[in-house]
């Protein structure tokens, strides 16, 4: 197995998860710690993928995508809809600190720095980018389709790493 190592710049919100030193960093928690329970997620579910749950919960609310795949997904024109339907949402959840003790940060821009591939940042243009397109109404509509209330004041700049094979 590979092991690699990434830095991430994300605006957004960091909202901690079960592999965070931290716990989870939202409102929506139960009396352990854990995530409370949510309409659109089953945690207990053998093959449950926050990402996934995320991701899915978004297409269906701000995208309008509630589609199942099906095995002739291809044929049907399937994937054109989902793509529109992404396009339309801009949010994301991107994952932090390691595969195997997984933390989520909610994100309208992320930029990756892979090991041995560094990254220049043009602030002004991210700073444009982010006035432009109001990102911070983009993230209070997707915490409002999740559900979820984080700990942290505003919608920031955040700096994490990610690695997997650890």
């Amino acid at each position: 197995m590979g092991r690699s190592t990434n830095a991430l710049l994300v605006y957004g919100y960091d909202l901690g998860g079960d592999g965070d030193g931290d716990g989870w960093k939202v409102q929506e928690t139960d009396e352990y710690g854990g995530l409370a329970e949510l309409d659109w997620f089953d945690e207990e579910h053998p093959e449950a993928d926050f990402c996934d749950a995320v991701e899915r919960r978004l297409l269906a609310v701000l995208g309008g995508f509630t589609e199942e795949w099906t095995e002739d997904a291809r044929n049907t024109g399937y994937y054109d809809r989902e793509k529109a339907a992404k396009a339309r949402v801009h949010v994301k959840v991107e994952t932090h600190c390691s595969d195997g003790a997984p933390s989520y940060l909610l994100a309208v821009n992320v930029t990756t720095a892979r090991r041995g591939d560094p990254v220049v940042i043009d602030v002004d243009d991210l700073t444009r980018s982010r006035l432009a397109a109001d990102w911070d109404d983009l993230l209070a509509e997707a915490l409002q389709a999740l559900g979820l209330t984080p700990l942290q004041a505003a919608p920031a700049w955040i700096l994490a790493s990610y690695a997997d094979g650890f």
